[in-house]
C-alpha cells in the first residue's frame, strides 16, 4: 500500500523536473514541448516502480495548479492513448485550458511553444467538430485561434498553415500573395515544409511578381535536405525535381551554391 509519503515523493519529483526542464538543452534545441515529452520520460524511470496510475495523479496534480506543460503532456496523452485510453474531449479541455489562461503569454517567453501549439491544436477541434464535447464545425473561430498563434507568437507551424488557408479555395481565400508571405514567415525560422511551398511559389511566379528560378530552386534545395526521411520528403522531392527540369544547369547550381550558404542558419532549429 502506498503512504502519503509515498504520493509527496512523487509530486517533489513532478516538481523538479517542472523547475529544471528549461535548462535541459541550450536554447533552440529544444522547445517546451519537447521539455514536456522529456519530462514523461525522466518521470517513468523516477522512483523505480512508480506506478502509471501515480505519474498520471501527479501530471493532474500539476495540471490542476496551472502548470501548461503538464496540461500539454496529458493533453497529448489522452489525444494520442499514449498511457491512457484515447479521449478526444479530454485532450481538447488540456490544450483549451491552456489557450484560454495563457492567451497572453509572453510571445518569447519559454512555454509560448506550449501556448501556440494550444491554439493550433483547438483550431483543429473547431475546424472538424467535436459533437461529444457539443463543439460544432466552426471554420471561422478555427481560423481565428490558428492567426492568433501566427501572429501574436509568431509560432512557424502556424504561419506555414495560415499560408496555405490562402491557399485553398471555402478557406481565407486564394491570395499567392499573402500565402508567399506567411510561408516566407515560417520558412525563415527553418520549417521546411514552408520552404518548399515558397520556393515553389518563387520559382513558378506569382500575380505581378516574375518568376525567380534561383531563388526558387534554393529554398527547394534547401526544403529537401531539411525534410529528409520525414513524411514531406515525397512531395517535396517531387516539386524539386520538376522544378530542376524546367531550370537550366546554370541556374541549379548557383541555387545549390546560396543553398550552401543559407542553410546553415537554419541549423539549430
Amino acid at each position: 500500500m502506498r503512504t502519503v509519503r509515498d504520493y509527496s515523493l512523487i509530486s517533489v519529483a513532478v516538481a523538479g523536473v517542472m523547475g529544471l526542464w528549461a535548462t535541459m538543452l541550450p536554447a533552440h534545441a529544444q522547445t517546451a514541448a519537447d521539455a514536456a515529452l522529456n519530462m514523461a520520460n525522466m518521470l517513468d524511470g523516477a522512483g523505480g516502480g512508480v506506478s502509471s496510475n501515480d505519474l498520471l495523479s501527479a501530471l493532474q496534480n500539476a495540471a490542476d495548479a496551472g502548470q501548461p506543460m503538464a496540461m500539454w503532456q496529458l493533453g497529448t496523452m489522452y489525444e494520442n492513448g499514449e498511457g491512457v485510453t484515447k479521449d478526444p474531449v479530454k485532450a481538447f479541455g488540456y490544450f483549451a485550458q491552456i489557450a484560454n489562461q495563457h492567451a497572453d503569454a509572453a510571445p518569447k517567453g519559454v512555454e509560448a511553444d506550449i501556448v501556440a501549439r494550444s491554439f493550433v491544436k483547438v483550431g483543429d477541434y473547431y475546424r472538424n467538430g467535436l459533437p461529444d464535447a457539443g463543439i460544432p464545425a466552426d471554420a471561422e473561430r478555427s481560423h481565428a485561434l490558428l492567426l492568433h498563434a501566427a501572429t501574436y507568437f509568431g509560432d512557424a507551424d502556424a504561419q506555414y498553415r495560415v499560408g496555405l488557408l490562402y491557399s485553398e479555395k471555402g478557406e481565407l481565400g486564394v491570395n499567392p500573395l499573402q500565402s508567399a508571405r506567411w510561408f516566407s514567415l515560417a520558412a525563415r525560422k527553418g520549417h521546411c515544409p514552408a520552404q518548399a511551398k515558397l520556393g515553389h511559389l518563387i520559382f513558378h511566379g506569382l500575380d505581378g511578381i516574375e518568376a525567380q528560378p534561383v531563388e526558387g530552386l534554393m529554398w527547394l534545395t534547401i526544403a529537401q535536405e531539411r525534410c529528409a526521411n520525414t513524411a514531406d520528403a515525397s512531395w517535396i522531392g517531387e516539386l524539386l525535381q520538376t522544378a530542376s527540369s524546367l531550370s537550366s544547369p546554370e541556374e541549379q547550381a548557383e541555387a545549390k551554391t546560396l543553398a550552401q550558404g543559407i542553410a546553415p542558419q537554419f541549423a539549430a532549429f
